[in-house]
């Protein structure tokens, strides 16, 4: 065939199925497909790489007829085939389970590698399977439920009539997953929150750019359509923040009325000897906390113009939300605050407030806890917790 219509054809076929390839084979040297291929996968495929360097030649799996024969030879056989007097010729179900054992050997081998790999480039895994699993029968008692799941503040006031387990495992936080419209909206009340190492002027060092980060990887890895509002409404002072976004939230809700789940993403302020961090799987994690508002305080009893229709729906997706953390994620998430003022969540039952981390914590811990805080909240949208 022509060089011309082969290059033709390479190009047409790296086109449809593979652009990213076609788009580095830009620079391809003279030599054959398969060369370029595979030296592209050296320098594309992490495990691939590691694998070519760390092995001059492919692992070796013996044969279920290799097997037999070394049965063979153990119970009295020669080269031959000849044999003593005492042995016994094995069927064939013991050469399926030598080959089977080293190949689950093999497999956990490389399953170990591969996650020293994993470990070493920071990947993150999402977890496949829970950890620990709660006994509900445990909190069916208000004040063990109250002490298990949550921080009351002093300013406000709680009862059985709002914290039940089975009615906030009950609630139904599924919803239909579509990407013709916005599902998810991300905002950031205080929006001037940084870290320990967040770098003066630049916003992706901040809690914005946490936010930017888990809207990408609930769009990228889940496939839910997020927007990520990047309105600043503490630049001045904080004192007004939330009666400062209410316009824009409003504005973006009526643009939007497939909107269902709304979070407010924040960072803690907690002593400077605190650190709010995990060790996930080699990767330095920042913890985060779930927070509700009650409109209620103990000084005024409900606050009428506070009012949110969502309260119990709120404390059921924060509790559904805390539960598979700490199933997936031990450790990931502190206790539920529970405060008497409204703070935005009314516009939604699947509303959030979120603080993620705090001063003390670095970027790339609290970077590093998009991950997992994605993945939870992609798993009880989907009903999959």
């Amino acid at each position: 065939m022509q060089p011309v219509v082969m290059q033709y054809m390479e190009e047409s076929v790296l086109s449809s199925q593979m652009p990213i390839l076609l788009f580095a084979n830009q620079e391809k040297s003279d030599g054959s497909m398969l060369e370029w291929f595979l030296g592209m996968a050296v320098r594309e495929i992490s495990f691939y790489a590691y694998w070519q360097n760390n092995y001059s030649h492919p692992l070796q799996t013996e044969s279920k007829s290799t097997y037999a024969l070394l049965i063979e030879r153990e119970e009295g056989r020669d080269e031959e085939g000849s044999m003593s007097e005492n042995a016994f010729l094995p069927d064939d179900s013991m050469a399926d389970a030598l080959y089977l054992e080293n190949e689950q050997a093999k497999a956990e081998r490389m399953e170990e590698e591969n996650m020293e790999v994993i470990q070493e480039q920071g990947i993150f895994l999402p977890a496949l399977q829970k950890s620990v699993e709660f006994n509900f029968e445990d909190y069916r008692e208000f004040d063990k439920l109250l002490s298990g799941f949550y921080i009351l503040d002093n300013t406000t006031t709680i009862d059985a009539s709002q914290l039940n387990v089975d009615t906030l495992l009950a609630k139904d936080m599924k919803m239909i997953q579509s990407n013709d419209k916005p599902q998810i909206l991300i905002y950031h009340t205080h929006s001037q929150e940084g870290f320990v190492d967040s770098i003066p002027g630049d916003a992706s060092t901040t809690i914005m750019g946490a936010g930017e980060k888990l809207a990408r990887i609930l769009r990228e890895e889940y496939g839910f359509h997020v927007i990520h509002h990047t309105g600043q409404y503490d630049v001045e002072s904080r004192d007004y923040a939330y009666s400062n976004a209410e316009p824009a939230l409003e504005q973006i809700l009526a643009e939007n009325p497939s909107i269902e789940v709304i979070i407010d993403l924040h960072r803690d302020e907690v002593p400077a000897e605190r650190k709010l961090v995990i060790d996930l799987n080699g990767r330095p994690t920042a913890m985060f906390m779930f927070f509700n508002g009650l409109s209620r305080t103990k000084q005024r009893g409900d606050i009428d113009y506070l009012y949110n229709p969502y309260i119990n729906d709120n404390l059921a997706f924060s509790f559904q939300m805390q539960v598979a953390s700490n199933e997936y994620y031990p450790g990931i998430t502190r206790k539920i605050y529970l405060k008497g003022y409204r703070y935005n969540m009314h516009y939604r039952p699947k509303s959030l407030l979120i603080e993620l981390g705090a001063q003390t914590n670095t970027v790339e811990e609290i970077m590093n806890a998009c991950d997992p805080l994605a993945h939870i909240i992609s798993m009880v949208l989907k009903g999959e917790a």
